[in-house]
């Protein structure tokens, strides 16, 4: 009688930082650590992320949701999500903090699945100290996938970066006379950076509501 040997299953191996792999490979290991909160490839690396603090990430995560919920809330049509996975192609499936995205003749669809799948029109990063990651290789990733406005809250810099795709490059969008940006895809979703930078979400709401107003 011939034994049969068993062939032993195939391990796939975790997650670690710095790891290069395709997005299936990414996917697949990610799938299989369901304990794991956020893990993001960008140009083909695996980035990892650390322990969130609520002043550098929290809060101020937590401001710009509050900023774009209030947009989607009066602005039919569009979709705000928060922390979510986009897959935008073979070597890049980051999990911005923040997106804004057009639900019906955008960039962006739905997968089966419910990812996001394509760019969407606006992403958000709160880059407390991955900021060479969020204005370097991640930048770069949203510009070529034509991510039309790209957000950049610095916490440790106390700044804020507001980049316009124009013709296939970032150019950042300056503040007018009262200290306002104004999105040139969403209409009326208006930023008071300073208010935004001090922590003042009253002053911030106020503008943003004041430029849905505009609108009418």
């Amino acid at each position: 009688m011939t034994q049969t040997i068993a062939k032993p299953k195939e391990l796939i191996p975790p997650l670690e930082n710095g790891d290069q792999l395709t997005r299936l490979e990414f996917e697949t290991r990610y799938q299989r650590m369901p304990h794991l909160k956020k893990a993001e490839l960008i140009e083909g690396i695996v980035y990892m992320g650390s322990p969130l603090r609520i002043n550098q990430h929290g809060n101020p995560h937590a401001h710009v949701i509050t900023w774009l919920g209030i947009y989607e809330a009066l602005t039919p049509g569009v979709q705000t999500g928060d922390n979510c996975t986009v897959i935008l192609d073979a070597e890049n499936e980051p999990q911005p903090d923040a997106l804004l995205r057009i639900k019906e003749g955008g960039q962006s669809t739905i997968s089966e699945d419910g990812y996001v799948e394509g760019a969407p029109e606006l992403i958000v990063e709160i880059a407390a100290s991955t900021v060479s990651i969020d204005l370097r290789d991640k930048q770069r990733a949203y510009q070529r996938n034509q991510v039309q406005e790209y957000l950049v809250w610095r916490i440790y810099d106390q700044e804020f970066d507001w980049f316009r795709l124009t013709q296939g490059k970032y150019i950042k969008l300056q503040p007018d006379e009262q200290g306002i940006i104004k999105s040139e895809i969403y209409p009326g979703l208006w930023l008071d950076v300073n208010a935004l930078l001090a922590g003042n979400l009253a002053q911030v709401l106020q503008v943003i509501q004041k430029g849905i107003a505009s609108r009418e």
